[in-house]
C-alpha cells in the first residue's frame, strides 16, 4: 500500500479524473438520448446497465492500449492525436447529436449506450492510458478508481460540470492543455527514443525529469497555440460566410 503515500499516484488519478470529466460530456449526451423514450420505471435501469457495460468495455480497451504503449512509435502516434484531442477541446467542432439511435426497449436502449460509448471512447482511452503510464505497477488501479470515481459525477452531475464549464472556460483550455501536457511526455518516452540498447538508428532522448517536464510544457503550449489559431482563422472567416 506504499503507493498511497506517492504523489505521483494521486497526481496521475487527479489527472484521469479530469480527463475523464472533460472528455464524457458527450457521453451523457448519449446516455440521455438513448434512454429518454424508456418508461420512467426502466429509464434509470437502462442509465446504470448502460453505463456497467460502457465502463467494462472501456477498462478492457485501456489495458491493451497500455500493453500497446510499450511497443516502438505507438506513444508518439498516440501524443499526436491527443495533440488533435486537445485542440478539438479547446475549438469544437459544431456537431449535434440529432442522429442519435433511440428505443423504447430497454435491451436496445442499453446496447446503443455501450456501442456509442465504444466509438467515443478512442480519445478517452489514448488519454487515460498516457496519463497512467507513470504509475508504475499500479496502472490498472489507477485506471479503475479515475472511471469509478468520475463516471457517477459524468452520468449525475454532467448538467452541473456543463454549467461550471460554460461559465468557467479557463477549466476547458486547461483540459487541453493537460492533453498537450500528456503527450509531451510521451513523445520522449516513447521506446524507440528512449532505450538505447534497441532501434540504434534512431537518436535518444535524455530520460531526466528536466527533459520530460520540458516536453510536457512544450505540448501544453503547443495545443494552446494551435486551439487559439483554430479558433482566430474560424473567426477571422465567419464574417466572410456571412
Amino acid at each position: 500500500m506504499d503507493f498511497l503515500s506517492s504523489p505521483a499516484f494521486w497526481l496521475a488519478l487527479g489527472q484521469i479524473i479530469i480527463i475523464d470529466i472533460l472528455l464524457g460530456g458527450d457521453n451523457a449526451v448519449v446516455i440521455a438520448l438513448a434512454c429518454r423514450k424508456l418508461p420512467p420505471a426502466q429509464r434509470t435501469k437502462g442509465i446504470i446497465w448502460g453505463t456497467a457495460g460502457a465502463i467494462v468495455l472501456r477498462v478492457i480497451l485501456i489495458a491493451f492500449a497500455m500493453t500497446l504503449l510499450a511497443l516502438p512509435f505507438l506513444k508518439f502516434v498516440g501524443a499526436i492525436l491527443l495533440v488533435w484531442i486537445g485542440v478539438k477541446l479547446l475549438a469544437p467542432d459544431e456537431e449535434g447529436h440529432g442522429e442519435m439511435e433511440t428505443s423504447d426497449k430497454l435491451f436496445a436502449a442499453i446496447k446503443t449506450i455501450i456501442v456509442a460509448d465504444l466509438v467515443m471512447s478512442v480519445d478517452n482511452v489514448i488519454a487515460i492510458a498516457g496519463a497512467a503510464q507513470n504509475a508504475g505497477e499500479h496502472q490498472m488501479l489507477l485506471v479503475v478508481l479515475g472511471l469509478l470515481i468520475s463516471i457517477p459525477i459524468i452520468v449525475w452531475g454532467s448538467q452541473l460540470v456543463i454549467k461550471l464549464m460554460d461559465r468557467f472556460p479557463f477549466i476547458i483550455v486547461l483540459g487541453g492543455m493537460l492533453l498537450g501536457w500528456i503527450a509531451g511526455g510521451m513523445i520522449v518516452t516513447d521506446p524507440v527514443f528512449a532505450n538505447p540498447d534497441k532501434w540504434q538508428w534512431m537518436f535518444k532522448i535524455a530520460q531526466t525529469d528536466v527533459i520530460r517536464y520540458g516536453a510536457s510544457v512544450a505540448g501544453a503550449v503547443l495545443v494552446f497555440a494551435i486551439g487559439k489559431a483554430v479558433l482566430a482563422r474560424r473567426a477571422g472567416a465567419a464574417p466572410a460566410h456571412g
